[in-house]
């Protein structure tokens, strides 16, 4: 009998365990309230890369709400950042570490996961998952058996958030979108991007697909540094040919979602609009990064999530930007 005491404690004590851990790291949560990160980054082997210190010594590192010098705010139910690539600093943070859908921002991470492992030469043969979209989610019209080069695929995926070239690009660099996905969330990982669970390439509402303001910071720091990406969300409109099942033309032909690239919503006179991602689903709500520089030619990566509106979040950016010019 003290045997089997001995087993049911310990049984009782890895079971803790167990919990505690789920709990700190977010492990079957729906997303919306995680803790923290802890102070030490770790592979995704759980080996210790170093203290959080050590690993973000190049990055924006903030514990708690920063609201700025011209104490500018958003909704109450959204969270925000502006943040200095050059200075490593923060201009303005609310809930930056509060988990949220991101809606099609995800796509900021599909285009840094396919730039880094793909070939921009390559050609895409489209396969029948293309099709297989939700209705009402937006799409550049491939179809099964359609040949499209990975640059037009990625003008398509980050101009007019394409959800359809998210599913080929994803098939393409990994053979399925599964495999594609793990490699989005491998490379979270190793930015430091913890509070961060993607489920598919293009954000398309799934309980289990969340991140925050500063995980996404994190990605989108990661993806400035590759000018081909920056040349692409700086694009107000794209077109090009691709070729149908049976090779024949067909035009792509792409408008950016960004409205502060189409002239509708300024930026202030010293800071320049460089590009960005928008994101919208009805659990998401509106977001929106906006990448920017100013007259030192400082880059900026001000994020705004889960805004009721579409007008409220662009006007709510353009205060945001103000913090830039504050002294």
């Amino acid at each position: 009998m003290s045997g089997v005491k001995c087993t049911n404690k310990r049984l009782l004590s890895i079971y803790l365990s167990l919990i505690i851990l789920i709990s700190l790291t977010g492990c079957g949560n729906s997303g919306l309230n995680l803790a923290y990160r802890d102070s030490y980054n770790y592979s995704t082997d759980g080996v210790i890369l170093g203290t959080a210190d050590t690993f973000s010594k190049d990055l924006c590192v903030i514990n708690d709400d920063e609201r700025g010098k011209l104490g500018n705010d958003v909704e109450d139910t959204a969270a925000a950042g502006l943040f200095c690539v050059d200075d490593k600093t923060v201009l303005y943070a609310k809930d930056v570490h509060k988990t949220f859908y991101p809606a099609s921002l995800t796509k900021v991470m599909t285009a840094l996961v396919a730039i880094k492992y793909g070939n921009m030469t390559d050609t895409i043969v489209c396969s029948e998952n293309v099709d297989k979209l939700e209705s009402g989610a937006s799409r550049c019209g491939l179809k099964p058996g359609d040949r499209i080069s990975m640059d037009d695929a990625l003008h398509a995926l980050l101009v007019s958030s394409a959800n359809d070239a998210a599913i080929a690009i994803a098939e393409h660099v990994s053979g399925t979108t599964e495999g594609f996905v793990a490699l989005m969330n491998k490379e979270a990982r190793a930015l430091g991007a913890t509070n961060t669970n993607f489920v598919n390439p293009n954000g398309l509402n799934d309980e289990e697909h969340y991140t925050t303001v500063y995980d996404l910071y994190l990605i989108t720091n990661a993806a400035v540094k590759y000018d081909y990406f920056i040349n692409i969300i700086s694009d107000i409109e794209y077109q090009s040919i691709y070729k149908d099942s049976e090779g024949n033309d067909k035009k792509l032909e792409l408008k950016t979602t960004n409205l502060f690239l189409k002239g509708d919503y300024s930026s202030p006179d010293t800071v320049t609009v460089i590009g960005g991602k928008t994101g919208t689903t009805n659990a998401a709500l509106n977001c929106l990064i906006q990448v920017v520089g100013d007259k030192q030619n400082k880059t900026y990566i001000a994020i705004i999530l889960h805004v009721s509106e579409r007008d409220i979040i662009n006007s709510e950016m353009e205060e945001l930007l103000q913090e830039i010019t504050a002294e």
